[in-house]
């Protein structure tokens, strides 16, 4: 069989195939509100990483899913960026993973089995250095390759960390550099050197397991990992969760350095027009800011960093955890404050 390039077998890739927050918004409805389950402490109501359901007093259960098309074409690394995409929200919620299901869409008529296979390998890869089986799963002969896992991880219940839980006067530290959507729109347009490549398989393989380790500092109120609907989105996520206002010094912003020139020239995913449109109205741009800069902060992330609310007094151990996992490039980004559910960029 002729092997086709994974990212020429769909219309998106990575975490730029998420539906915009506005329609998704506009879908789930009243499937927003709080469930009326005493032992369901996460549901659906803040738009967290993941569910959580109280066992016993001991322990809580998270669940979560992630899934999407192919951000690159070499089939090991799609595998191993979804695998650690997916296991991210786990540690997002303060969690430990357990166990991993595959979810597995492919053209199998356009596909060998090898390059599947891999893909397959690429997850397993993944799954194993965050100490984990992938225990099953379940699999389809689907139009465009999709691939992913059901992740489950234990946390104690006093140990979970809502993104609803931020307080005015926190530190926002931000984990990893914004870029890769970017990046990854260079790869696609066959504008990304070799430099840039690497950069973007570090980035979105590096797993966010400081996370488990964040939850027990009582300085950390809030975590979420910044995906699809950029570092704005899911800061506005925390901001409305928690009825509080965010403040975000753009300089301060880690940005990796290969994909700064490219979002310089405007290069980069659609999913940031429709991040923009979604909630461009809830930010208020200092008239310094420009426009790719504006892009950067909505460019949709696979895989990207987790983003904590602390204590200002807490916040140096925080980097410090962050810097001793191998974060290079975590910095302090924000503050929360009073005030309306607003981002405001400086």
């Amino acid at each position: 069989m002729s092997e086709v390039k994974l990212t020429q077998l769909s219309h998106g890739g990575g975490c730029g195939c998420k539906i915009s927050p506005a329609l998704l918004h506009e879908i789930l409805g009243e499937a927003q509100k709080k469930l009326p389950f005493p032992d369901l402490l996460v549901g659906t109501e803040s738009s967290d990483d993941a569910a959580v359901y109280r066992l016993n007093d001991q322990q809580a259960i998270i669940a979560t899913t992630d899934f999407f098309m192919p951000i690159v074409d070499d089939p090991f690394d799609f595998g191993r960026i979804a695998a650690t995409n997916a296991l991210s929200d786990v540690y997002a919620m303060g969690g430990t993973p357990i166990m991993a299901l595959a979810i597995v869409g492919m053209p199998i008529n356009k596909m060998s089995v090898a390059t599947i296979r891999a893909i397959l390998q690429g997850g397993e890869a993944v799954c194993r250095t965050a100490g984990i089986p992938i225990a099953g799963g379940h699999s389809i002969d689907a139009p465009e390759p999709i691939y992913g896992l059901v992740a489950l991880g234990i946390v104690h219940p006093d140990r979970v960390k809502k993104n609803s839980a931020a307080r005015a006067g926190d530190v926002l530290i931000l984990g990893k550099g914004l870029g890769v959507g970017v990046l990854a729109a260079a790869l696609k347009k066959e504008l990304l050197s070799a430099a840039g490549y690497a950069q973007l398989i570090d980035a979105t393989t590096q797993l966010n397991a400081v996370g488990s380790s964040l939850a027990a500092l009582p300085g950390v109120h809030a975590l979420t990992d910044v995906t699809g609907f950029g570092l704005l989105g899911h800061l506005l996520e925390m901001c409305r969760g928690a009825g509080l206002s965010a403040e975000v010094e753009f300089g301060k912003v880690p940005v990796l350095s290969e994909a700064l020139p490219l979002a310089q020239q405007g290069i980069g995913p659609g999913a940031i027009e429709r991040n923009l449109a979604s909630y461009g109205a809830d930010v208020d741009f200092a008239a310094h800011v420009a426009v790719w800069q504006q892009c950067l902060l909505a460019d949709a992330q696979t895989s990207g960093g987790l983003l904590v609310s602390v204590a200002p007094e807490a916040a140096d151990e925080v980097l410090e955890r962050f810097a001793a996992a191998g974060f290079t490039q975590v910095a302090v980004i924000g503050r929360m404050r009073e005030g309306a559910a607003r981002v405001a960029v400086r």
